[in-house]
């Protein structure tokens, strides 16, 4: 049986009518016409008051015709058109800072259609004051499947996604605490999520929601999974139009910079060796250097005298762009260390509560994406070495590893 049980809560009675609040949903879009009717039929159809939901789409330089669309077909829904793309993180915050008078703030992918009570369930707990933050069980498109059922992250910031490919089924249908809110469809408190400062605009996108979740815990609030809230998801292939080193790079750089904001002093000592260490096996893997490779000195051909120059066997290697992001990536931490060290202080400001306390809703700590034998041998070492199996004791709540 899953030790999920832990994390669970029971829901107050039904929110009134008269009770709901006002709610701005964000949609970001770019270009994602395609996409955009099934979106925004299934809004029209929410049971919630309809002059308390006010539909804003921020508009990333779309040039598909986007926009002209959302102007003739839903006159209903305001638009933020933005001159280029800013990125998801940017973009969210952007929706915030125009939503008119709601005390709610809701994100929902462009690529997803709700079940009309998908905002009423949603807003409950906040209602309630049960959490400050929200995340609807996501559903494959047609529904045979989970997308989301609440989140985790091991320990070196990677999010994971709880359920994710399952079939739907008893284990996805109660309430429970989670990690963070899934960015695709989630509701917040206004008033914290400014508090918090929204997401980190610095992400651009890819794991801003982890980090947004881990702070809002940080700092003395819950977040909960509200399975009554549902959403099916299509699957955008936006991230498939970018060059992949440039979506490698940001997804290699988001999760230490959350990682280094988040854990506090003494944790960080223990988990930012571990954290690197497994960056530099990733990079390594997608370097793929072979395995007799000439930079071993017993491969090296001798110069013919003491004077003259050696020869190398390779004097410019090939080296994927992949590994390169990876470099990329790190240096975007440990060569701006100031300034992530100045955001980590404003992150730490905000404490409220415990790392000890948060552990838990992590879920998996010591899962590691790469499964070859040489890396998980070093992840086990080093664990141990460094203190994150102590660390971590007790606090793996899911049953198996997720899928990578």
């Amino acid at each position: 049986m899953s030790r999920m049980h832990e994390l669970y809560v029971t829901p107050g009675a039904p929110v009134a009518d008269g009770a709901l609040p006002k709610v701005t949903v964000v949609v970001l879009n770019f270009n994602g016409r395609h996409h955009l009717e099934r979106c925004f039929t299934s809004l029209a159809a929410l049971d919630y008051p309809k002059e308390r939901v006010d539909v804003l789409l921020v508009d990333n330089a779309s040039d598909d015709g986007s926009v002209e669309e959302v102007r003739a077909r839903w006159p209903w829904i305001r638009v933020v058109q933005n001159p280029r793309n800013y990125g998801f993180a940017p973009a969210c915050d952007q929706g915030a800072a125009n939503r008119r008078d709601s005390t709610v703030v809701a994100f929902l992918n462009n690529d997803m259609r709700v079940d009309p009570r998908w905002l009423r369930e949603l807003v409950g707990p906040i209602v309630r004051g049960e959490a400050v933050a929200t995340t609807s069980r996501m559903l494959s498109w047609d529904g045979t499947h989970i997308d989301s059922a609440g989140g985790g992250m091991n320990f070196h910031g990677l999010g994971l996604q709880y359920g994710y490919k399952d079939v739907p089924g008893p284990d996805h249908d109660a309430a429970r605490r989670t990690l963070f809110a899934c960015g695709g469809a989630m509701a917040m408190e206004a008033s914290t999520f400014d508090a918090l400062g929204g997401f980190d605009r610095e992400y651009f996108a890819y794991y801003e929601d982890v980090d947004l979740g881990w702070r809002t815990w940080l700092a003395g609030h819950e977040v909960h999974y509200v399975p009554t809230s549902v959403a099916w998801h299509h699957h955008s292939s936006t991230s498939r139009r970018f060059p992949p080193e440039t979506v490698r790079l940001i997804q290699t750089r988001n999760p230490l910079l959350t990682i280094f904001k988040n854990y506090d002093d003494a944790n960080l000592r223990t988990v930012f060796p571990v954290a690197l260490a497994m960056v530099w096996r990733r990079t390594l893997l997608a370097a793929r250097i072979p395995d007799q490779h000439p930079y071993f000195i017993f491969h090296a051909k001798l110069a013919d005298s003491a004077q003259a120059a050696p020869t190398s066997a390779n004097a410019n290697p090939d080296i994927t762009r992949e590994a390169v992001a990876d470099l990329i990536a790190v240096n975007q931490l440990l060569g701006n260390w100031s300034h992530w060290s100045e955001r980590r202080a404003q992150v730490q400001q905000l404490r409220r509560r415990p790392d000890a306390e948060i552990f838990r809703l992590f879920l998996r700590p010591l899962w590691s994406v790469e499964q070859d034998a040489p890396t998980l041998e070093m992840l086990a070492g080093m664990s141990e070495f460094f203190g994150l199996t102590k660390l971590f004791d007790g606090q793996t709540l899911m049953d198996r590893d997720p899928v990578p």
